[in-house]
């Protein structure tokens, strides 16, 4: 909009490929920009595309719980000094809704912020409003209480029960003490697993649990990557830059110096030169992303070829910018919240990357390897009898998987697979 020389065609969307053909005129101070370490802001459709021309994909939206919680909140509260107390928890809650800080830590934040003295008290009354919202159990401090919350609206004597079994015997239950529970409950074995049956189809956390960000169904696609028997192809999906020119028959004339005002002309040289920067500053974007795509598609090239999960090896940020030349800020910033077009459907880039640990043999492999393992040994487990940690660790160690138990109980909760307490109550 701002410069004349600087024109746009508007094409279908659609994978591109750049070309060198396409390439646009060099421009001595381009080498300054070499590494992409152009700002995310410079190179984004408003500050290159007019607003009655933007593209019509839909771009990806975060759906952020915290504020629907807010908006809940206000209409319920009106006393300000509550809401604010009630509104700072809500940014404490994690991804699944809890509350897993101390009060009186959260409490000492909020007088240091506020310059005042909050006691805890007024957090666990702030914290009173948060229990009321929906989905229910949000603000909750642990699973043991978020549990009984939901026995407390069900009806009948096992929920009753079931609240006495985790108000008393919740150490009892997760040491799977159940003589000693029916002995305190006063009740038959049988009664007994039909207690355990309504505590086993509570849920586990107020919201979904999930590693990943939450982002509404509409994505935008960066990459496509295809698979042509043995060759695998990467284009980017659309490639800004071939949209972009320089008008031809203005620097023309410009080279040619035909024009009579002076100023005029120097006006229109530096419009020329920033023309010239702009177009290379965005092929050369282009080109880091496309050379970082094809790096990772090159380094996981037994994945791409049959994407199965477990051939995908351990790949840092690190081995990338390696490869590229790139600086590691640079590859960071290019797979960040990017999504490539696969054969086996849309994904996120970043999922290409995993640490690895050492098996038997010495061969590295991925994190997401070994979580899968641990998904196919609890799915052929006794769901009466579910494996505990250190089993899991016994039964990997057989497959070539040395690891610690407690890197066991990380893989699991990061692949939302209960503990071995709760499997048992599910049966």
């Amino acid at each position: 909009m701002e410069n004349p020389l600087l024109e746009e065609t508007v094409t279908e969307e659609g994978p591109e490929e750049i070309k060198p053909e396409d390439s646009a005129q060099e421009y001595d101070g381009a080498d300054e920009f070499q590494n992409d370490d152009i700002p995310d802001y410079a190179v984004e459709h408003q500050n290159y595309l007019s607003e009655s021309n933007l593209p019509q994909r839909p771009i990806p939206d975060l759906a952020d719980f915290r504020k629907e919680l807010k908006e809940q909140l206000r209409a319920l509260v009106k006393d300000g000094n509550q809401l604010l107390l009630a509104e700072y928890l809500i940014d404490c809650l994690n991804d699944e809704g809890m509350l897993l800080q101390y009060l009186s830590d959260m409490a000492d934040d909020m007088s240091f912020q506020n310059n005042m003295l909050i006691s805890t008290d007024q957090m666990e009354s702030a914290r009173q409003w948060l229990l009321r919202l929906d989905p229910i159990g949000i603000g909750c401090l642990n699973i043991k209480e978020f549990l009984i919350l939901q026995l407390n609206k069900k009806e009948g004597r096992h929920s009753r029960l079931a609240i006495q079994l985790l108000e008393k015997n919740y150490g009892d239950l997760a040491h799977r003490n159940m003589e000693k529970i029916a002995a305190n409950l006063e009740i038959d074995e049988n009664e007994l697993r039909e207690v355990l049956k309504v505590v086993g189809s509570c849920q586990l956390k107020p919201l979904a649990e999930s590693s990943e960000p939450r982002y509404s169904d509409a994505i935008t696609l960066d990459f496509v990557i295809t698979q042509h028997e043995e060759r695998t192809d990467v284009k980017l999906y659309h490639q800004r830059s071939s949209t972009l020119f320089v008008n031809h028959s203005m620097s023309t004339m410009l080279n040619k110096g035909k024009s009579g005002d002076k100023g005029a002309l120097l006006y229109l040289k530096s419009k020329l030169n920033s023309a010239q920067w702009f177009v290379s500053a965005i092929q050369q974007r282009e080109t880091t992303m496309l050379n970082v795509m094809k790096a990772i598609v090159k380094f996981q090239a037994p994945y791409f070829r049959d994407g199965d999960t477990r051939l995908l090896k351990p790949m840092i940020l690190k081995n990338i910018a390696d490869v590229t030349g790139v600086h590691i800020s640079s590859v960071s910033r290019i797979t960040c919240n990017k999504y490539a077009d696969t054969p086996f459907g849309a994904i996120l880039v970043k999922n290409f990357f995993s640490k690895g640990i050492e098996n038997e043999q010495g061969k590295a492999i991925s994190n997401r390897v070994i979580q899968l393992a641990i998904e196919e040994v609890v799915s052929t487990e006794s769901k009466l009898k579910p494996y505990s940690d250190q089993q899991l660790v016994t039964l990997l160690a057989m497959k070539g998987f040395n690891i610690a138990r407690r890197t066991v109980a990380k893989y699991r909760e990061q692949r939302q697979i209960p503990v071995v307490q709760v499997r048992a109550m599910m049966a």
